[in-house]
């Protein structure tokens, strides 16, 4: 292995963690799955930082983590895969669309958030609609992909609007990690040596 992918790994151990920890500090849980926290911003970060392949990885291993680690909620195999494996690899994938652009924290927090929604979305409307309540937000429920729409949307563009302030209040000091200059110098300097 060579020293780069050894600090990839290591990053991306580091960084998975931290999202689990940040995950279970929950603003507000749905009953069904889904919750308010800033626990996509790691993900996003290495992402970013390292390209869709290693983002779509990390995605799909701590989508994994989410589910046997955070008591995930799901009805059969069919919930376990789209709402945890799929949808954290496609929030890792979107994410990793903008690897080192200089603003690529906030297009990926877009992209990847909006493909994490979609996932859920399908897997809300097809699995999840069958138990969709009469009542949803004070509005009568007929259709399962409005009804999926509102449930997952909901905390989804509440995810995507928490990291995307925790972004901004935290690129200046971290811009060098945020559009990866620290790895391009790294680089730079091992190629000089």
């Amino acid at each position: 292995m060579k020293h780069s992918s050894i600090r990839i790994i290591c990053e991306a151990a580091v960084l998975m963690a931290l999202a689990q920890i940040l995950s279970y500090i929950k603003l507000y849980e749905f009953p069904n799955g889904g919750s308010i926290d800033c626990a996509m911003i790691p993900i996003i970060l290495f992402a970013v930082r390292y390209g869709p392949g290693w983002g779509t990885g990390v995605g799909f291993v701590y989508g994994a983590m989410q589910y046997f680690f955070a008591n995930g909620i799901s009805i059969d195999w069919t919930t376990i895969i789209c709402d945890y494996f799929i949808a954290y690899a496609l929030l890792g994938l979107g994410a990793g669309l903008f690897h080192g652009r200089k603003y690529g924290v906030y297009y990926g927090t877009l992209c990847g958030g909006f493909l994490r929604f979609l996932a859920h979305l399908v897997v809300g409307a097809i699995v999840w609609g069958k138990y969709m309540p009469p009542e949803f937000f004070g509005m009568t429920m007929t259709n399962p992909w409005f009804y999926s729409l509102l449930y997952n949307g909901s905390y989804m563009l509440l995810d995507m609007a928490i990291c995307t302030v925790l972004f901004s209040l935290l690129y200046r000091p971290l811009r060098k990690y945020f559009t990866c200059a620290d790895l391009r110098a790294a680089q730079t300097q091992a190629k000089s040596a």
